[in-house]
């Protein structure tokens, strides 16, 4: 292509050629449309600014547009130490908040299938969150950005939102990039918004999951002092003897040998 390009224009020195390319490559790699000399919106305006805040915090990190000064990237790093734990907790008290009608959910089904045990009504339960998910969050917004998204196809869209809600973030298809796209700021903010509500659903199918004891896999690397131990027919008691051993304290299913000689008592009370 190179050569090509030389043929035609025989004008044009190598080396000239070799730095246009080298720009071009940085321009791309900054989240800069260089493609037909399209001139567009500042690349840290409002919106994109908004949209790189979102994938910091939400650690799905594309990589398309990075900060290129050292205050940026100072920046960039506080913000991230400070933000990351931030969003995790307002994951964790959104999803909280969510388990409220999930679980009123549950209780419903619970109630109109008596007939059915509570596993499978929690498997029940299950999938009717995970369609929802699927549903709203998959397959409705991979449908608007095959739509808005010029050479996207189905499949692309539905990849990206599978790419962007499991935090793998490739950065092989960002929306809003295209050097045409109308109202970019706003088209940005809202699929950050998206990306955030998309997490926490995330969350919240994972939370239904784990609170299936049948399902929960991480059950099955349980120490043996963490084992549930039931104490009778109706309730049970958690025995984590390691922590009580560091606490001196002894454990009530083994009880030790008691001397009551007067030997033993006086050693004790000297």
């Amino acid at each position: 292509m190179i050569q090509e390009f030389k043929e035609r224009n025989p004008s044009v020195s190598e080396d000239d050629l070799e730095q246009l390319i080298v720009n071009i490559v940085l321009a791309g790699a900054r989240g800069v449309p260089v493609t037909r000399n399209a001139t567009g919106d500042s690349n840290w305006n409002f919106g994109q600014a908004f949209f790189f805040a979102g994938t910091v915090v939400t650690t799905i990190g594309y990589g398309h547009v990075t900060p290129s000064t050292e205050a940026g990237k100072m920046f960039t790093m506080i913000y991230g130490i400070v933000g990351i734990p931030m969003t995790l907790i307002f994951f964790t008290s959104l999803v909280d908040r969510l388990m409220v009608p999930t679980t009123a959910l549950l209780h419903y089904l619970a109630r109109r299938l008596r007939r059915h045990n509570h596993f499978r009504v929690q498997c029940i339960h299950l999938t009717i969150s995970f369609l929802t998910l699927l549903g709203f969050f998959f397959c409705l917004p991979a449908a608007i950005f095959n739509y808005l998204e010029d050479g996207w196809g189905y499949l692309d869209s539905l990849y990206y939102c599978f790419i962007s809600l499991t935090t793998v973030g490739l950065g092989d298809y960002i929306p809003g990039d295209s050097p045409y796209q109308q109202y970019r700021s706003l088209y940005k903010i809202l699929t950050t918004i998206y990306l955030l509500f998309g997490l926490v659903v995330m969350v919240l199918i994972l939370n239904i999951f784990y609170e299936i004891p049948e399902l929960n896999f991480g059950n099955m690397f349980l120490l043996k002092s963490d084992e549930y131990i039931p104490k009778d027919d109706t309730e049970g008691r958690f025995l984590i003897s390691n922590r009580r051993r560091s606490y001196g304290t002894s454990d009530t299913t083994q009880h030790p040998p008691t001397n009551t000689s007067d030997d033993s008592r006086g050693s004790y009370e000297a």
